[in-house]
């Protein structure tokens, strides 16, 4: 049984493309705004789903639909349907998974470390000596700490509040300003 007229696709003709996407966009804006929040996904990714349907239909499918405003409707919502069927399939990790293995956490602890030992090499010298040691790998304890440096242990607590001090000035220094907000005349 073939179906009505009316309801049979037509081939796809040069330029109707672009004709239909004018014609049919603010139709599926609304749709899919509508129909997004209900499925929990995103209105622009149910629209580039719809168009996605189209261009399948259109290259090497049934073609132009007869009726492109139902068609859309009915597209959108077998589109929130796959939407709701895949929430059910899909678990989120219980945990994130571990921040050191991904690269942007990896890539900014590396400018901290790089900001730092900047800073570090601009302090006095006596200040600079000081930090190299406290930041070893080997962490050293202060009576060690003030062994190497030759100075007492009771003057390391003092001279450490003052090179911190001095190394916190600095960074606050290089922290950028926030943006302008608004416009600028």
């Amino acid at each position: 049984m073939t179906p009505p007229e009316h309801d049979r696709p037509r081939p796809a003709e040069p330029g109707t493309l672009a004709e239909l996407v004018g014609a049919l966009a603010g139709l599926l804006a609304a749709e899919s705004a509508a129909e997004a929040a209900a499925a929990g996904v995103d209105p622009g990714d149910l629209e580039q789903a719809v168009w996605l349907r189209l261009l399948e239909r259109l290259d090497g499918g049934p073609g132009v639909p007869r009726r492109p405003a139902d068609w859309l409707r009915r597209a959108v919502r077998a589109e929130v349907r796959r939407a709701r069927r895949a929430v059910v399939r899909e678990l989120p990790y219980p945990h994130e998974p571990a921040s050191d293995a991904q690269p942007e956490h990896a890539a900014l602890v590396a400018e901290r470390h790089r900001a730092l030992r900047t800073a570090i090499a601009r302090t006095p010298v006596h200040c600079r000596r000081l930090l190299a040691a406290m930041l070893s790998p080997n962490d050293p304890t202060y009576r060690e700490i003030a062994g190497e440096l030759g100075i007492s242990q009771g003057s390391l607590g003092p001279m450490r509040s003052r090179c911190l001090g001095c190394l916190r000035r600095m960074l606050a220094a290089e922290v950028a300003a926030p943006a302008h907000r608004g416009r600028e005349r």
